[in-house]
């Protein structure tokens, strides 16, 4: 439908009240939409019947969950004079087109899925295998070096022991030694205690 240029002229705020949305809302969906609106000489954009039309549609879409991208794909359609650019016929074609594409996808993820179950289970057997493989290799090897293992293990066992024997002496020792320095220190430090009592008894006798 061409734009008439003879046509009423509304200014962004009598447009947005006569669609029935907010000035920001309108201006919000053109730039989404880019839908280029007309502007006068002095740059103020400007509206007429044709584009309040057209934004009604988009408001209706709107309303019926569409997206703006969704609306954008379909806005060739909703600007054309085809009989079928009425918003009902395009909700039905739409839905119509969707349908066919969630039974294609649902085909295409069923098919995926057997793909996928089947490779899963291919790799499953193959772990299998290869578990078995490596268990019966391993049983073998322990079964031939049994006597050179254990006698490895009780090497290392010993040596550890051993250290761990010495090790506990050398604590004993040192605990014995730190404990019989204290007791020396002791019976030093009483006896000096004594000397010094019997020194001060022998001055006191002496005086008298």
């Amino acid at each position: 439908m061409s734009v008439d240029t003879v046509e009423k002229r509304y200014i962004i705020s009598d447009a947005a009240k006569i669609i029935d949305v907010e000035s920001h809302v309108l201006r919000y969906w053109e730039e989404e939409l880019e839908i280029e609106i007309p502007r006068n000489e002095m740059q103020h954009r400007y509206y007429t019947d044709y584009y309040i039309e057209l934004f009604k549609k988009v408001k209706e879409l709107k309303e019926n969950g569409f997206q703006l991208k969704a609306i954008k794909m379909l806005l060739p359609d909703l600007m054309s004079d085809k009989p079928d650019s009425n918003v009902d016929e395009l909700i039905r074609k739409v839905g119509e087109t969707t349908l066919s594409e969630k039974e294609e996808k649902t085909d295409e993820i069923s098919q995926v899925g057997e793909i996928e179950s089947q490779k899963t289970s291919d790799f499953g057997n193959k772990m299998e295998q290869f578990q078995m493989i490596i268990s019966e290799a391993v049983s073998s090897a322990l079964k031939e070096n049994t006597t050179s293992l254990g006698r490895d293990v009780s090497d290392m066992v010993s040596d550890h022991v051993i250290k761990e024997m010495d090790y506990m002496l050398q604590l004993k020792e040192q605990r014995e030694e730190e404990r019989f320095r204290k007791l020396d220190a002791t019976i030093r430090s009483c006896q000096v205690n004594n000397k010094s009592k019997k020194k001060r008894g022998l001055i006191g006798k002496f005086k008298k």
